[in-house]
């Protein structure tokens, strides 16, 4: 039966079962004993609050959700059952073509060099009406031309992406991530000009993601880290309006667009007040990995988490569990790791820290583990949980207010499929 996230506003604030962290890890672990590890969970709750918490945030403006920050299928089909939320936006093309199966607006994050993929959405009218594939150069055109000519094809919807980084010319230099050459007004002017003029082609859309503002936390540092990172994203954000308004009015007097995307999670409040914008993109916030926990303005519920066992006790103080090496992407550091958030007080080995095979964990509360205990970690992002387990177990509570397994989630992992 398919999940409801509806009734996750003020019930589930009511509920919140996290703020009292003894009481919450040992309901998730007493649903789960049964359950051999790797186990990862997700708490209905939890999900169903910060689903609803992100339509508030968004103040009106539609939800995309970004899909790599799930990669659970019922969880993306539930969210578009809610009032607010509306499309998906993907981060491949084979990807998008598996979604657009049951979902009828999927946005191809990122460009596509898939040139199978290509041809099958070039010889699919479903597919063709229901996924749109990012662009930020005539090249893609010509590589999407070079697969199956505009004469032989269904008529493929474009979006471009303009890059949102911040040039700042101070000593920080180019602030946020380096996607798309378009950056001014007039270069992507010109490649939608080139997209209208074109055969084979129908421009849809504009994306702009500003990384530097969605993806940084602005209280995960000291005073100082933190007012630098304050400075950064206020000056970027006004600078960013400014352009991108100036953009996406030039490609508007040449193009009927369907949709104006940006923003992310970190990101909703700022992004949702740029008259620019039609819609925002978030996906990262529903499951809320501990990287959210030093932003300042929103404060997500935790609601994945995995479970690892301990199999050795090599000293009084320290407790191994096999498994646990779940690095994020991004640039390396202690931020990318796992958290041990339960028992309290456990931290890793500075030489060994989070192993492929093994992470032992040292601390008070590891001289009370035993063999076969369990604890439990909050992985640092959202959906790259999901390429390390098949299923998430969706623990709920019942009339008794006991949490119990009501249902198995299979991840894209679990349906046998692998995107990147």
């Amino acid at each position: 039966m398919p999940i409801s996230l509806e009734n996750g506003g003020r019930a589930s604030v009511a509920r919140a079962p996290w703020r009292d962290p003894a009481a919450h890890w040992k309901s998730i672990a007493d649903a789960t004993a049964s359950v051999d590890a790797p186990v990862a969970v997700l708490h209905a709750d939890a999900v169903r609050f910060n689903a609803h918490d992100i339509v508030r945030r968004a103040s009106g403006k539609p939800v995309r959700i970004a899909s790599k920050s799930l990669r659970v299928r019922s969880v993306i089909e539930a969210l578009l059952e809610l009032d607010g939320f509306a499309g998906v936006l993907a981060y491949t093309l084979p990807e998008a073509l598996w979604l657009s199966e049951t979902i009828d607006d999927v946005v191809v994050g990122y460009p596509t060099a898939d040139r199978g993929a290509l041809e099958r959405l070039a010889t699919s009218p479903r597919g063709a009406a229901r996924v749109t594939v990012m662009i930020d150069s005539v090249e893609h055109l010509d590589l999407i031309d070079s697969v199956r000519a505009p004469a032989e094809r269904e008529t493929i919807r474009v979006c471009l992406e303009l890059d949102a980084s911040w040039r700042s010319r101070g000593p920080l230099g180019t602030v946020g991530v380096h996607r798309s050459p378009l950056h001014e007004p007039h270069e992507l002017e010109t490649v939608a000009r080139a997209v209208v003029d074109r055969p084979g082609f129908s421009l849809v859309g504009i994306m702009s993601y500003e990384a530097q503002i969605a993806g940084v936390a602005d209280r995960a540092g000291r005073r100082a880290y933190n007012a630098t990172v304050a400075f950064m994203q206020n000056r970027s954000m006004a600078e960013l309006l400014d352009r991108r308004g100036a953009a996406v009015e030039r490609v508007r007097r040449i193009a009927d667009l369907e949709f104006v995307n940006g923003g992310g999670t970190g990101s909703l409040e700022r992004t949702t007040q740029d008259p620019s914008i039609t819609e925002v993109a978030a996906g990262s916030g529903v499951f809320a990995g501990h990287l959210f926990d030093g932003y300042g303005h929103f404060a997500p519920a935790p609601a994945a988490a995995f479970g690892l066992t301990v199999v050795r006790r090599p000293e009084a103080d320290v407790a191994t569990v096999l498994g646990g090496g779940f690095v994020a992407s991004g640039p390396p550091g202690p931020d990318r790791l796992p958290s041990p958030v339960w028992p309290a007080g456990l931290e890793y080995i500075p030489r060994e820290s989070a192993g492929e095979v093994q992470t032992p964990l040292r601390g008070g509360a590891a001289r009370s583990l035993r063999i076969g205990d369990r604890v439990w970690f909050r992985h640092t992002k959202s959906g790259e949980l999901s390429e390390r387990v098949d299923r998430f177990h969706w623990l709920d509570a019942a009339e008794d207010g006991i949490v119990r397994v009501t249902d198995d989630l299979p991840t894209y992992r679990g349906e046998g499929r692998s995107f990147v």
